[in-house]
């Protein structure tokens, strides 16, 4: 390595360090991602934890949710992220985890792209500002390196079929598993690499024996790893709520709109801000490369996965096609596991061939080379915004701190004076994460999958509700992953703070049903004007100034 490459990848590690710093900095005063992540992973890492089932048999239930939701639904005890939620406070956890996350993500692509697709010594500029880019981008945080860490897994992969591995790469294969996701990343990842491999035996008549060694080893890893999922998605007899999902519903003309959004602005499990300044670019350098009369491997590269990037678009859209239903009712499997995650490839191929296309502009006249530096900087300006800090801060969401409020929920825990798990709970305009992740028994939850007898036994409580709102009764009907107290007056929002002058007028669930689950107190973020027509009796709301909620606690008479 040159010594101004060095000096590059230097200024990238510091630059990291930067991005990384308010978490560190500000601790319980940050601001972090709230869908998918403070709704739902966090509060599971703590209430798993502190379950005593982490390691708990196949059969076990954890009953502080939804009055004894399936072990298996937290996942595999032999995740990386489970294990640093499980030794450290919930933000110092999730800190080392972005941290561990975006410093493999960079060294991946960095290596990926040094050895693999651009080795030349000129190229070190692109090879470190596009590896950095792609470390920076806002990838869903329980994700881990389930698409951050697929570079690291396609330059071992590469350096296994080309015969230039070392015991470095076999490494990053066997660790890579316990800090991904099987079902959101490497599934479709491996299925990748077995193509790959049946092109080089059925078409190159090169059947290579490591590389499919590899990628039966890190298949028999992941399917090791996660035997909870396994166990639940083929041989668990009990019908979960993923068996009533009905996602094919689209009509063509609306599958084209979703590919196109899709392929602008991306999906927000893996968010690749490449719009603005990516895009431009590589359609910059799909036209040069067609006024080029011979084309090499970089060229070929470039079109392959510009292509590549297009189908995978599609590909998520059409999964949604009504044409697929009928048979998606015949196989269950093709409902309970979301095979539109292939696009989950996109942020590995979009920064790949981004970094090919600048190459094929450094490789044009001065007036294309020029926009090399000036692509790189705007986009590594452009994923700066997207910082957590900067970004939620300025949408006004609530930190972490505020979010959780433990502070206020230890008042309202003292003010019931009874042992949390005696009674049940549900949350009306905020999220049950919140009650969880303070250790209340919840009947309501956001989990990716529960019994679908408790799904039908809960849908009495909110049944009139839902008939108010179709959007409402198609999105528990048909999804049903947050089983909420749904008000057709709040709609799908959940984050009605203090400040807010939301009420409930006409509330209308069932609350015989309510105490037939067990459920004795509603807390609410927002007053029920008509609690006393349905049973309910106002306690006492609560606040301070540490949290963002004004939580009206309701007991059902």
């Amino acid at each position: 390595m040159e010594q101004r490459e060095r000096k590059a990848v230097a200024i990238a590690f510091i630059v990291l360090a930067l991005y990384l710093s308010p978490l560190y900095m500000l601790g319980e005063h940050a601001h972090i991602r709230v869908h998918d992540n403070m709704d739902s992973n966090i509060a599971w890492y703590r209430v798993l934890v502190r379950s005593g089932q982490l390691f708990g048999p196949i059969d076990a239930v954890i009953p502080q949710v939804i009055n004894g939701l399936p072990r298996n639904a937290f996942g595999t005890e032999f995740s990386g992220i489970v294990w640093l939620h499980a030794l450290f406070p919930s933000m110092v956890a999730y800190a080392l985890s972005q941290t561990i996350t975006r410093v493999f993500a960079f060294l991946g692509m960095y290596w990926l792209l040094r050895r693999h697709f651009l080795p030349s010594p000129e190229s070190w500029l692109i090879r470190v500002g596009a590896a950095l880019a792609f470390a920076l981008t806002p990838f869903w945080p329980s994700g881990m390196l389930s698409t951050l860490g697929m570079p690291l897994a396609l330059w071992a992969f590469l350096s296994i079929r080309n015969g230039e591995a070392t015991w470095k790469e076999w490494l990053a294969i066997i660790l890579l598993p316990f800090y991904a996701s099987f079902v959101l990343g490497f599934f479709f990842f491996l299925a990748a690499m077995a193509a790959v491999w049946l092109f080089d035996g059925v078409v190159r008549k090169q059947w290579n024996k490591r590389f499919f060694a590899a990628i039966a080893l890190m298949t028999s890893l992941f399917l090791a790893i996660e035997y909870r999922l396994v166990y639940s998605l083929v041989f668990s007899g009990e019908p979960t709520s993923r068996n009533e999902f009905l996602s094919s519903r689209l009509s063509f003309v609306h599958c084209l709109r979703l590919t196109l959004k899709n392929y602008v602005l991306g999906h927000t499990h893996v968010m690749t801000v490449h719009g603005p300044i990516i895009l431009p670019v590589l359609w910059a350098a799909f036209f040069l490369v067609l006024r080029r009369r011979q084309r090499g491997s970089l060229e070929r590269r470039f079109l392959l996965l510009f292509w590549l990037n297009i189908a995978l678009s599609a590909w998520y859209a059409f999964w949604f096609y009504k044409g697929w239903q009928p048979l998606k009712e015949r196989i269950s499997l093709l409902n309970t596991f979301n095979f539109a995650r292939f696009h989950f490839l996109r942020p590995m191929v979009i920064y790949v061939d981004f970094a090919l296309a600048l190459q094929i502009l450094a490789k044009e006249r001065t007036a294309w080379r020029r926009l090399v530096p000036i692509a790189l900087a705007l986009q590594l300006l452009l994923l700066g915004g997207f910082n957590e800090e900067i970004r939620y801060r300025l949408a006004g969401t609530p930190s972490f701190e505020q979010f959780y409020s433990e502070h206020l929920f230890t008042k309202i825990k003292q003010y019931i004076g009874k042992p949390v798990s005696s009674y049940r709970v549900a949350s009306v305009g905020l999220h049950p994460a919140i009650a969880q992740y303070n250790g209340f028994y919840t009947l309501d939850t956001y989990n990716n999958f529960y019994p679908l007898s408790y799904k039908r036994k809960f849908r009495r409580i909110i049944a009139k509700e839902l008939d108010k709102s179709p959007v409402l009764k198609d999105y528990f009907d048909h999804w049903g992953n947050r089983v909420y107290l749904f008000s057709a007056e709040l709609g799908k929002h959940y984050m009605f703070t203090k400040r807010s002058h939301k009420v409930i007028r006409h509330f209308e669930i069932d609350t015989k049903a309510f105490k037939q689950l067990g459920g004795k107190y509603i807390f609410s973020s927002v007053p029920i004007m008509n609690a006393r027509d349905i049973h309910l009796r106002f306690l006492r709301a609560f606040t301070d100034r540490q949290s963002v909620w004004k939580i009206y606690v309701y007991e059902v008479e």
